[in-house]
């Protein structure tokens, strides 16, 4: 399959760079290595597509994290305003428009478990 679509790709004019390709193996692969054009290509054990972690364990403790540093990296960039502001629903605009839509990003794709929940519940008091 990586062959034919590398033929594809140059008779379109394209080269895939296969220092940078890498692949995650499911189960239901053997461990043999895995090459193209006589280059082993690098495995991983997850990726990052459209800003979400991608495992195949389906470990969602790792996008938790992920998701828990951006929603402090968000609140960290109103906390001054924050601060400031004495004004108690304009602080909880500034958490429901910036914090939480980043600590929740992508979470209606999430198979959800009692402990992640609790993370969650945990991380959003101390933000």
């Amino acid at each position: 399959m990586l062959a034919d679509f590398d033929r594809v790709c140059g008779s379109v004019g394209l080269q895939l760079n296969l220092t940078k390709t890498m692949f995650v193996r499911n189960g239901w692969v053997s461990d043999a290595p895995f090459s193209l054009s006589g280059t082993n290509i690098s495995e991983c054990t997850g990726y990052v597509y459209l800003g979400c972690e991608v495992n195949m364990g389906n470990d969602l403790a790792l996008e938790l994290s992920r998701r828990k540093k951006a929603a402090w990296g968000a609140f960290k960039s109103v906390e001054e305003v924050a601060k400031k502001t004495k004004n108690v629903r304009l602080r909880a605009h500034l958490f429901d428009s910036t914090v939480l839509p980043a600590l929740t990003y992508a979470s209606e794709t999430w198979a959800i478990r009692k402990q992640d929940e609790h993370a969650i519940s945990v991380a959003q008091p101390g933000i």
